[in-house]
């Protein structure tokens, strides 16, 4: 028998002001309905919406809101009309989602070992490429023959491949963005030919004028000097191409999730910290980190400098150090605008009468004027509030032989879902030698040579975990040493998921932050780590 095929949410409710710009932000046509309730003919309506929604939505390309650019307006109940009218501009939408070109970008393992993903993403925002989609993680041997099929005849290709599937790369999806490319071809011709000997004015004009008409990434980070640390696939208008290296990509493109700091104030957390949590998770925000931190007075001054010059300073400084506040990480799509719609202004008095919904007059605590909840105020303030308050620490994490690669996939998701960066990676088959820079503390245990087998059994994954309190939280994301136990004590744990027995339990990581450190300094020699966590 078929099945009945899934009905989903037809409409979002628009209610203030960030939902509205929220709305906005989706991709291809949205329909707002603005309608009365006691209307019968409205009402009838949304019987001619929702099959709409439901024949047409496997595109994401439409959307319905009741209560940006209007591109058409429809006065009355006229079903036959609207109807015709939502067919027409969606199959111009996607005319126009067709039309859309983008550029894949891998940058190359030794480039991200090296530590220049983010110089690369800077140069290409900064020339006026848009980042529609990006992922870290190593790419599958069918990825890396399907992108680079080119070359597959080439006498190293084999060796290639292994280079490319055993440590991480970085993968950008661009578009050209909407607004034109600024003129860093000039700007970028002056500063490559200052070095270079003056050519005579024709020679100088010819070239100036080819820079000028210089239009693809490939040919800016060559001029950038940055091109062989990427392999660049250009002029890509199928998706399915995209897809096979970033599988969400429909689901994800365009979309710009924003890790902030946010904080509850001491009397607030003191008094209603499962409320506003709930709030926080409510409104759509993942709770990546927390901490509880009793602030000293230098870090209240900062966090409340807006209030220095009021007369009531002196007590926000007291009240903000009498007690533990709670920090947390939240990340949300568009999570800083949304974050500062939502919690308001930083008068109470002025939210409550301005913005009653806010979070500022729904949580304001009787004789403190100042809004309870903090939020930062740029990304670039929230990334470096979110260092200061949640200090990166390393960790090792490594899957053994006995996993599949699809489970290989699987566990990196979890460590990726769960807030952890993959800083480095390396496939290795851990000979005696090398088993002991991980395994040292049970060298001399009975059960080691066992050990020892199952790690000979193939290849296992190494890799440094990046994250605040990455020790603790890596241990207890693995679970119980055995799978039995673990699959009774904490069944989502990886070794509940993955494990087979005590010896082939998927995954190892160091008890302690000497440990890690020093299976870091034997596994990965090179590596520097940055905002280290002493403590």
């Amino acid at each position: 028998m078929a099945s009945k095929k899934r009905e989903i949410q037809l409409q979002a409710v628009i209610n203030n002001q960030s939902l509205w710009d929220e709305m906005m932000q989706n991709k291809g046509l949205t329909v707002i309905d603005v309608y009365q309730a006691w209307c019968g003919p409205c009402k009838a309506m949304q019987t001619l919406f929702r099959k709409l929604k439901n024949e047409l939505n496997e595109d994401e390309l439409l959307h319905f809101a009741v209560n940006g650019t209007i591109v058409a307006k429809i006065q009355g109940a006229n079903a036959p009309l609207v109807n015709q009218k939502i067919l027409t501009l969606v199959d111009e939408e996607r005319k126009i989602a067709a039309d859309q070109i983008y550029t894949i970008v891998i940058i190359k393992p030794d480039a991200v070992a090296a530590r220049k993903v983010q110089e690369i993403k800077e140069k290409i925002i900064k020339a006026g490429f848009v980042i529609e989609a990006e992922d870290k993680k190593p790419l599958t041997e069918e990825q890396v023959k399907h992108f680079y099929s080119k070359i597959v005849d080439q006498p190293d290709f084999e060796d290639f491949v292994s280079f490319m599937t055993r440590n991480l790369s970085y993968i950008l999806v661009v578009s050209q963005g909407k607004e034109k490319q600024s003129s860093w071809d000039e700007s970028e011709v002056n500063s490559e030919t200052e070095s270079k000997e003056p050519w005579d004015d024709q020679q100088e004009m010819a070239k100036s004028s080819r820079m000028k008409e210089r239009k693809s990434l490939q040919q800016y980070l060559e001029i950038q000097q940055i091109s062989q640390f990427c392999d660049v696939e250009e002029n890509i208008t199928n998706t399915k191409f995209i897809d096979v290296l970033i599988p969400d990509f429909k689901k994800i493109r365009g979309v710009k999730f924003e890790k902030i700091l946010a904080l509850l104030r001491p009397a607030l957390f003191n008094e209603r910290t499962e409320d506003v949590l709930n709030k926080i998770q409510d409104e759509g925000f993942k709770i990546l980190l927390q901490r509880q931190i009793v602030l000293s007075e230098e870090e209240a001054k900062t966090l409340c400098k807006e209030y220095e010059n009021k007369d009531y300073f002196g007590n926000v400084i007291e009240s903000m150090t009498s007690g533990p506040s709670l920090a947390l990480v939240l990340v949300r799509e568009n999570g800083l605008a949304y974050w500062k719609q939502l919690i308001g202004p930083s008068s109470v008095e002025e939210a409550k009468e301005y913005i009653p919904e806010s979070l500022c007059a729904q949580f304001a605590i009787e004789g403190l004027p100042i809004n309870q909840l903090y939020g930062s105020d740029s990304l670039e303030a929230a990334e470096r509030e979110i260092q200061y308050f949640f200090p990166p620490q390393h960790t090792v994490a490594l899957i053994k032989p006995h996993v599949t690669q699809e489970q290989r996939e699987d566990i990196m998701k979890v460590i990726k879902d769960t807030g952890f960066d993959i800083t480095q990676m390396k496939e290795i088959l851990l000979t005696e030698e090398e088993a002991e820079k991980i395994y040292f503390k049970i060298k001399r245990k009975a059960f080691y040579k066992d050990v020892l087998g199952v790690l000979a059994e193939g290849t296992s994954l190494v890799m440094i975990l990046t994250k605040w309190n990455a020790v603790s939280d890596w241990r207890r994301l693995m679970g119980p040493t055995d799978p039995e136990e673990a699959r009774l004590l904490s069944p989502d744990s990886i070794r509940a998921q993955f494990g087979e027995n005590i010896l082939k339990n998927a995954v190892h990581g160091p008890s302690d932050m000497e440990e890690a450190m020093k299976t870091i300094s034997s596994m990965f020699e090179d590596f520097v780590p940055e905002n280290l966590e002493e403590n």
